[in-house]
């Protein structure tokens, strides 16, 4: 089960490295930030879950019946970690016999953090994708007294293979809704993609979408992309045609590409599965609030001025190596899956024991149980009420 469009698109891959003899149903939780009919297309493309039926969006009280009914050896909870805390905790409580639980994050995930572990601490497995994400991530488990235990996946986009027809002349900018956050920064990208553009006629430079500007994805995006490039040609500082912006599957972009570009997105990894070359910039810093610290010593980061001039690069070996290009016969999350499996047939799974307990996580468990109870529109209706509610008490004094 996910709730957004990146878990979506990690859920549907990782089902993809199950063994052929297993069965799985794949769903969509109801929020807020539950992804369009186009995004779950997107999502799911070039995966079995894409070639079958689009995966139902439910609500929480419709997946546990789901869960009662089908009573699945295993549930994968790709979900934000809020939502992961109150279906452990709340929606999936008590069921019988009680499945395997298994979370993940669905792409860069370091500098490894404790907050992650603490939303997904009633997990039995936890799935990540590289050796150093499983040593810092396992390392902060043990502090935090966790009872589930790390594994490691191939991230499933890494194995997408869909070769281009005809030669590749598209330079792909890969957004990413929290950084940069400024908006001078965000236009400063754009007016590098314009100038590349200008200079290299015959490139077709696209701005890839995570969603359109009235659909929601994991994140929320201030400053839209594409908003922003309409004001800068109003403006005359870009010609109106010379970027080109579009949503749908990363992969299929990728296939086409001679080149890509990314502050920081999972999809740079894609790029270098694919031996795209890349650029990953760095003008607005490399650290763990850009996302991007990952990519020190890899030799992908570049500037706006790079990019502008089309200067774009190959990762190193000893990095690949390091970061999520291990042999895939290194990985165990299937292996350590079954025998969690096994042990749930058995009967012989503990009690699920989240690490967030006790009346102070209370109030936040009650509002993400409301994000997955009810409607959104219903929801955002309420919020706004309140909104509405506040500014008058405080007009009043």
């Amino acid at each position: 089960m996910a709730d957004s469009d990146s878990y979506l698109k990690w859920a549907a891959g990782l089902l993809d490295q199950l063994p052929g003899g297993w069965t799985s149903t794949l769903a969509v939780v109801r929020t807020p930030i539950a992804p369009s009919e186009a995004q779950i297309a997107a999502a799911v493309s070039g995966t079995r879950s894409g070639a079958a039926e689009p995966p139902a969006v439910v609500s929480a009280r419709a997946l546990r019946r789901i869960a009662e009914r089908d009573r699945p050896d295993a549930i994968l909870l790709a979900c934000t970690g809020p939502v992961v805390d109150v279906l452990v905790s709340d929606v999936l409580d008590g069921l019988s016999p009680r499945p395997v639980l298994v979370s993940g994050l669905p792409g860069i995930s370091i500098p490894a953090t404790e907050k992650a572990w603490l939303y997904r601490g009633g997990c039995d497995l936890f799935v990540v994708h590289s050796g150093r994400e499983v040593e810092e991530f396992g390392r902060i488990g043990r502090e935090l007294g966790a009872a589930g235990s790390m594994a490691l996946a191939r991230l499933p986009y890494l194995d997408h293979r869909a070769a281009g027809a005809g030669s590749r002349k598209r330079v792909v900018f890969a957004t990413q809704a929290k950084v940069p956050k400024r908006r001078e920064d965000r236009e400063s990208i754009l007016l590098a993609l314009a100038r590349l553009a200008e200079a290299r006629p015959e490139l077709d430079v696209v701005v890839k979408l995570r969603a359109l500007e009235n659909e929601r994805q994991t994140h929320n995006e201030r400053y839209h992309y594409e908003r922003l490039w309409r004001s800068l040609a109003d403006s005359g500082a870009v010609r109106p045609g010379a970027v080109r912006f579009a949503a749908g599957a990363m992969h299929e972009h990728l296939a086409e590409a001679a080149g890509f570009v990314t502050v920081s997105s999972t999809a740079a990894l894609e790029a270098i599965a694919g031996r795209v070359p890349l650029l990953v910039l760095s003008d607005f810093g490399v650290s763990a609030e850009m996302i991007n610290l990952v990519f020190e010593d890899s030799g992908c980061l570049g500037t706006l001025d790079d990019l502008a001039r089309g200067e774009l690069r190959h990762p190193t070996a000893a990095w690949c190596e390091a970061n999520y290009f291990h042999d895939p016969v290194t990985s165990d999350w299937v292996t350590r899956l079954s025998a969690l499996a096994a042990e749930a047939r058995a009967g012989g799974l503990a009690p699920v024991r989240p690490l967030l307990t006790g009346p102070e996580h209370a109030a936040a468990r009650r509002r993400a149980r409301l994000r997955v109870e009810i409607p959104p529109n219903v929801l955002r209706a309420g919020y706004r009420a309140r909104r509405r509610m506040r500014r008058y008490l405080k007009a009043l004094g």
